[in-house]
């Protein structure tokens, strides 16, 4: 099978890694792709267009691919997928309409509303809204207040704030940027990601993660993109992980289904576990980023199998998902000054820099016979082991073996989970 993978970071070295290891892969191209990349595939760094659909289609003619994954949010969103499939060639990724389960978050909250799953209670404010407006729509919130960019934001156009000055400043940045903004109920409890490849109202959930959102320790600092992730989690048992797929993920599927736009792809189901049970924090059209790392790197089943039973509607013929027992841990390493102003170009050093066993790319670039930084979520650094105090030492240790100017990690990915800390 001949394959195209969209798209350039972390998650995609680690989606190009899985695929390198199936049997059945004779070729994967990567548009753009990473220098980190080549050794597993061929990368084409002049497709560098990801959200332009005419660009996509000449490179999948080109390399003649029998399947494309689209690793990001914004080609999806941008209409990629259905100009590849108006050409005939299968895609892992959802249609324009359906990727609008990420792309407007007012659009994912209609849609769980009469799929009848539980979510925040929310309130948007459109660009134009008054300062009454505004004030008013504030007092009904608190004393936590989730302020969200009502559109595509790199997971990093989320404010959580006790601070009424600080929501407030949020909103009028949004607003004052052109874009919707949503308001929303803060949801207590332990959150979880949960991955589910989604063929119409076939859904087949991959192992949960959990993420770790704030920029620095103990959940201090800014919202990121994510600052490293775990899996499984030893706080939700199996039973659980089929409630969220019955409560949520399976309703959202036939909701979309009724509404004529089937999802084809992953479904991304951010959700925190209150009393009341699961409820979803947001929706993504695609794999998550750190979480995909870890969660792939303990898949034995084949890949691409799984993405093309996906891509082809014939995921319910698909065998049951097979995984390693034991745990897997990502850890970030960041540029100085992410996620506000991430500093680039510093030079990095170290080992294991081109063993994606251990190491995978997210921003970097290669120039001059060295690695540098080009980003701000810089290394993804993976550890597996029996335990998740395995997996953690293991992740860490990697991480102490490479540096550059500035970079930093997180140093309790995972820590509370191992433990005990965490329960539902």
């Amino acid at each position: 099978m001949r394959i195209l993978v969209i798209g350039s970071g972390g998650r995609e070295h680690a989606l190009v890694k899985g695929l390198h290891a199936d049997p059945q892969v004779a070729e994967i191209h990567v548009a753009p792709g990473s220098a980190a990349m080549a050794p597993l595939a061929t990368v084409h760094p002049e497709y560098s267009q990801v959200d332009e659909p005419a660009r996509m289609v000449e490179l999948a003619r080109e390399v003649a691919a029998e399947l494309v994954v689209i690793g990001p949010e914004v080609p999806l969103v941008a209409g990629v997928a259905d100009a590849l499939r108006a050409d005939g060639i299968a895609v892992f990724g959802p249609n324009k309409d359906a990727a609008q389960i990420e792309g407007s978050k007012a659009f994912a909250k209609e849609v769980m509303e009469a799929a009848g799953v539980k979510t925040a209670r929310s309130h948007q404010l459109r660009p134009g809204a008054s300062d009454a407006d505004i004030e008013a729509a504030l007092d009904n919130f608190g004393p936590q207040f989730v302020v969200k960019d009502d559109g595509l934001a790199g997971g990093k156009g989320v404010v959580v704030t006790s601070e009424r000055a600080a929501a407030r400043a949020h909103v009028d940045a949004v607003l004052g940027a052109g874009n919707p903004v949503l308001l929303e109920s803060f949801l207590d409890g332990p959150e979880i990601s949960l991955f589910c490849l989604v063929d119409g109202a076939t859904v087949v959930p991959l192992l949960p993660a959990q993420d770790h959102k704030r920029a620095y320790d103990n959940d201090e600092g800014p919202n990121t993109g994510g600052m490293g992730a775990y899996t499984p989690l030893p706080w939700l048992g199996k039973d659980d992980v089929q409630r969220i797929v019955d409560e949520v993920c399976t309703p959202v599927a036939q909701e979309m289904v009724r509404r004529g736009t089937p999802y084809s792809g992953l479904l991304y189901a951010g959700l925190a576990w209150g009393t009341q049970g699961p409820a979803v924090v947001e929706f993504n059209c695609r794999f998550g980023d750190p979480e995909t790392q870890a969660v792939l790197s303990l898949l034995k089943s084949p890949l691409a199998q799984a993405l093309n039973a996906t891509a082809t509607g014939t995921l319910a013929e698909l065998e049951p998902l097979q995984w390693e027992d034991g745990y897997a841990i990502t850890v970030v390493m960041a540029a100085v000054g992410y996620p506000a102003s991430p500093r680039k170009g510093d030079v990095i050093v170290g080992e294991g820099l081109e063993d994606p066993e251990r190491v995978l790319h997210a921003g970097t670039e290669y120039s001059s016979g060295v690695f540098r930084s080009n980003g701000g979520r810089v290394l993804n650094i993976l550890g597996k082991g029996e335990t998740l105090d395995a997996a953690r030492d293991n992740a860490y240790a990697t991480a102490q073996g490479i540096e550059f100017a500035g970079g930093f990690v997180r140093g309790d990915i995972g820590k509370r989970a191992a433990a005990g800390e965490i329960s539902i």
